[in-house]
């Protein structure tokens, strides 16, 4: 085995904050159009990270062998989709934010989820 399971959990949790950091700095840059463009930023890179919180909580309980472990696995991306998509949908139909922020700030919480496995350090 390559990796343990608590550099697995070590590098879920960074993941999560440096997205948490994206969202913040994706909200500054869309708060000179307006409030409202600024939390569709946010939401849209907050909803990445909860999706991921989720996947990683399901991922990292407790596995038993490699059925167990490949099960969670989806499961995880199962739930990590349905909040994903979920969270897109109201942003623009239920809360009518702006699609623009939302999505920009959607790809910049999953441009940290590239760079964190790139660079694991």
């Amino acid at each position: 085995m390559l990796n343990s399971l608590a550099s697995g959990r070590r590098l879920a949790l960074r993941l999560l904050l440096w997205q948490l950091v994206a969202a913040m700095i994706v909200g500054l840059a869309f708060s000179v159009r307006g409030y409202r463009w600024a939390i569709a930023a946010v939401a849209g890179a907050v909803i990445v990270a909860l999706g991921n919180w989720l996947l990683s909580v399901r991922l990292f309980s407790q596995v038993n062998n490699a059925g167990f472990a490949l099960a969670r696995l989806l499961t995880g991306m199962i739930l990590k989709w349905i909040v994903i998509v979920g969270g897109l949908i109201m942003i623009m139909f239920q809360y009518k934010l702006p699609p623009l922020a939302a999505i920009t700030g959607l790809v910049a919480a999953y441009a940290v989820n590239l760079l964190a496995f790139r660079f694991k350090g």
